[in-house]
């Protein structure tokens, strides 16, 4: 049996940690496989969070997949760290002689693949699960990544690209020849979420979360950091207010923008009406409450949590940017606004709230195209990429 060992620095509750750890256990059944990450002290997981990989880390273990953590392997930047994180993996490679080893993420892809390389692995594969080449951090340090990227792309036997829209702009700023550039969607378990869209109890619901049982819900979900756009969407609600004035902002998840968020709904006169839940394990129960989901992105890889918010029944506005529009046709099953602008999210956020004709319509709609993003059909294009490399 082929050995397969994935290396990632955080095994959280984020997108591309749940997307890597689904991969691991669908995979399982056909191979061997390893996962090398970090200890995720980064993260700073509540101890629900922590509850919640460890579920899912015992289920892989018993499905067979081994998890290797390794300290050194952090996200940020640290020679000595990173030196340490490097040596160790060369051996665990050198030792353990598997035929492909996949990265997941920037960091741990630029000291996964040099170690394979050097330990020659046959095959490498990285998923940068979204580029940094903008909207993450400054231009001279974007640049610096687009080079690496550059460099390392002929060390690596193919990219996975998440979305057209990322895969475009791979091909666009010079990384990488078509054919080595895979599109392989990040899979979502539906059946939950399609299950939040037909909650027999909502107002109970509400009620615990210490929302109001007739007012709108305008939601969104994921790390609350400068990327990701919270505060752009908090400032577009200060329009929504002025037409619902007791209209709710929920925020599902954390980060470093929590303590401004708070601070700024209070400033704005709205701190009773914005809810900040944290991450919560029933996600998926809370989109369902939503009049309107939002994703008001700078950039993003591909936002997974829009198929969760469609599959949840929640009428789509999102950012016009990175993967997004693959995910989201406007005036289809979504609409898209451009990027950090808060008028035009405003104004997006009233026309589905004001108009049930049209949220009924994106609604029918998102559940069709919801489908395409399935665990199932991602693990076999997985499946495939695998095949196709272990038998050229």
């Amino acid at each position: 049996m082929h050995t397969i060992i994935h290396v990632i620095t955080r095994l959280d509750m984020g997108g591309s940690a749940q997307n890597t750890l689904q991969t691991c256990l669908g995979t399982a059944n056909r191979y061997r496989v390893m996962l090398v990450h970090g200890l995720s002290e980064e993260s700073a997981m509540t101890e629900n969070e922590t509850a919640s990989v460890l579920r899912q880390t015992e289920a892989a273990t018993k499905r067979g997949v081994v998890f290797h953590p390794m300290a050194a392997l952090i996200r940020k930047i640290s020679p000595w760290q990173d030196l340490l994180a490097f040596f160790t993996l060369w051996w665990l490679f050198i030792r353990e002689k598997p035929a492909i080893v996949h990265t997941h993420t920037s960091k741990a892809g630029i000291i996964g693949r040099l170690a394979a390389w050097l330990a020659q692995v046959p095959n490498i594969i990285h998923t940068p699960h979204g580029h940094v080449f903008y909207g993450h951090f400054s231009a001279r340090t974007a640049k610096t990544y687009l080079i690496i990227e550059k460099i390392f792309y002929h060390i690596t036997d193919y990219l996975v690209a998440l979305t057209h829209g990322e895969r475009n702009d791979y091909l666009r700023l010079g990384v990488g020849k078509a054919e080595r550039l895979v599109l392989i969607h990040s899979g979502v378990e539906l059946e939950e979420f399609h299950q939040a869209g037909r909650l027999n109890h909502p107002e109970e619901i509400k009620k615990n979360l210490g929302l109001s049982r007739t007012e709108k819900i305008v939601g969104t979900a994921g790390w609350l950091l400068p990327i990701k756009g919270p505060l752009v969407l908090l400032a577009a609600m200060g329009r929504v207010w002025q037409r619902y004035p007791e209209a709710e902002l929920v925020y599902v998840g954390k980060g470093d923008l929590e303590q401004e968020i708070r601070d700024r709904a209070k400033s704005m006169g709205h701190q009773s009406q914005v809810k900040l839940l944290g991450w919560r394990s029933d996600v998926h129960t809370i989109m369902g409450l939503f009049d309107c989901f939002v994703l008001p992105s700078l950039n993003e890889g591909m936002g997974r949590v829009l198929v969760e918010a469609m599959a949840a029944n929640c009428p789509v506005v999102a950012s016009n940017t990175g993967g997004i529009p693959d995910l989201i046709s406007h005036d289809a099953n979504g609409l898209l606004v451009p990027p950090n602008d808060e008028k035009s999210l405003a104004e997006a956020i009233l026309r589905v709230l004001d108009n049930p004709e049209l949220t009924d319509r994106l609604r029918a709609e998102g559940q069709t195209v919801c489908q395409r993003y399935s665990l199932t059909a991602m693990l076999e294009k997985l499946h495939q990429l695998y095949a196709k490399v272990l038998n050229k």
